[in-house]
Order: C-alpha cells, then structure tokens, then sequence
C-alpha cells in the first residue's frame, strides 16, 4: 500500500539537514534531492553526499510525526549508495582468498571437513554419512593407528597433477630445450605409489628445480647425462709462448 507524504514531516527539510549535517560534519550535505514516503507519518529526506570519497552515495534522513503532533522528530540519519556508488569489493572470507604459498611459519590453514581433495583414509568399508560420523571414524583411526585419517580424493590428485604440469612439465620452455627429459635422468627421485608413473623429485643442486616435483617428461640443462665434452668447447693449441720472453725482458731490464 503506496502511502501519501506527511505535510508536517514532508516539510521538514531543513530539521532533516541539520540533522545529516550533525552526522557527516560541515560542507560534507548538498542539495535537496527529495521525499520519500516510509509510512504513516514517515517519511525520508534525502541529501547530496559532498565527501569525495563516497561519490554517488546520499545522505538519508528519516522523519516521523507522532499523531495529532505538529511538529517532526527525527528518526534515523543513514548514508547509502546510489545506483552509481563507487562500493568496496565484495568481501570474501579468508578461507577463500588463500592463495598457494600464502601459509608462512607459525601460520594455521584449517582443512574443510568436507574437503573434495581429500577422502577417508579408512572408513570401515562405507563412507561417512554425516559430518559428525566422519569426525568419529579420524578419531577411531587415530586412536587405533591405523594410518592417516584423510589421504588425496581422485579430485585431488588431479589438481595437484595440473599445477605440477604447468610448473614443470613438458610443455614448458625448459623441457623443449633440454637435452633429455627427466625419465632418463640419474637425479630424479620416483614418488611413491599411482604418482610415481609420472612424477618425480629433482634432487640436482644445480637445477633450477632442485627439491620439487617434475613430471617425468620434463629437462632441463642439468641432466645427468651431460658430460664434461658437452659442456664447453676446447681452445685451439698454443701457437707462440712469449712467457718466457716477457720474463726474461724484465729480468734484463733490472739488471
């Protein structure tokens, strides 16, 4: 039900000013911009934000009148956005703004209980039907050491294959130029189990993934198989010796 603008709170405009003046300081409320009309007896004011900051947004003053009362009291002092407010960006929890390598020393990363990367690690023969059963069984398996509580999901085998292959893999300008890939190298360390068929350890000091995971068709210039006749080109002969001369040069000079 549309209500009509109450005369005594309609005309209140300059009440309604100070009071957003009040709040927002001086030189900080513009011009009248109009009425709306909340309720019975209530209606709102609303003002030109002057603050560079907040441009778009308005000042809104809310205005009521008690019945039979000849004058407005003020209700409520607001600012808002308009249609073309310049807003803050939505916020996004900070279990969701985490970035890989985010987590530094001392820092805590807390892990979804309903994590896809991850699955039961032994779930007696059925997967958990609750959060709160799932939660029970760690504890059982913990309690009774039958090994890790949670190990990688399908899913997040995937993912971690896909970062790995981006970083060294063998679509990367390192592995086009390198002179064998990793397979056939004397430094890779296999990984254990499903991931081992495709991924390794590079454990070569001198290469630029020393201490990570590289897919076994990835290279680089340090594989083992680059011996020391590949690794430089031999001068020419000596054709003339004139360290004897010049010693000798000197020798007769001081004499």
């Amino acid at each position: 039900m549309a209500h009509k603008i109450d005369t005594v709170a309609g005309a209140a405009i300059d009440l309604a000013r100070e009071a957003a003046l009040a709040e927002a300081g001086p030189n900080q409320v513009g011009d009248h911009l109009g009425v709306l009309a909340e309720g019975e007896r209530e209606v709102t004011h609303i003002f030109a934000c002057l603050h560079p900051g907040y441009l778009g947004w308005h000042w809104a003053v809310t205005v009521v009148r008690v019945p039979r009362a000849r004058t407005a009291t003020i209700n409520d002092v607001v600012l808002l956005p308009g249609k073309d407010a310049l807003l803050a960006p939505k916020w996004i929890p900070w279990s969701e703004r985490i970035e890989p390598g985010d987590v530094g020393p001392g820092m805590l990363m807390a892990t979804p209980p309903e994590d896809p990367r991850l699955e039961p690690g032994y779930s007696a023969g059925a997967d958990p039907k609750t959060p709160e059963e799932a939660v029970e069984i760690r504890a059982v398996v913990r309690e009774l050491g039958l090994g890790r509580s949670r190990i990688l999901s399908k899913e997040g085998r995937d993912l971690a294959c896909e970062r790995w292959l981006s970083a060294h893999g063998p679509d990367t300008a390192e592995a086009k130029h390198a002179p064998a890939p990793c397979s056939t190298c004397g430094y890779l360390i296999r990984l254990r189990g499903e991931l081992g068929a495709a991924f390794g350890v590079c454990a070569n000091a001198y290469a630029g993934c020393d201490g990570q995971v590289v897919s076994i068709e990835y290279g680089c210039g340090a594989h083992s198989d680059v011996v020391e006749d590949k690794r430089g080109v031999d001068l020419p002969p000596l054709l003339w010796d004139d360290s004897v001369d010049m010693v000798n040069t000197a020798v007769s000079v001081f004499d």
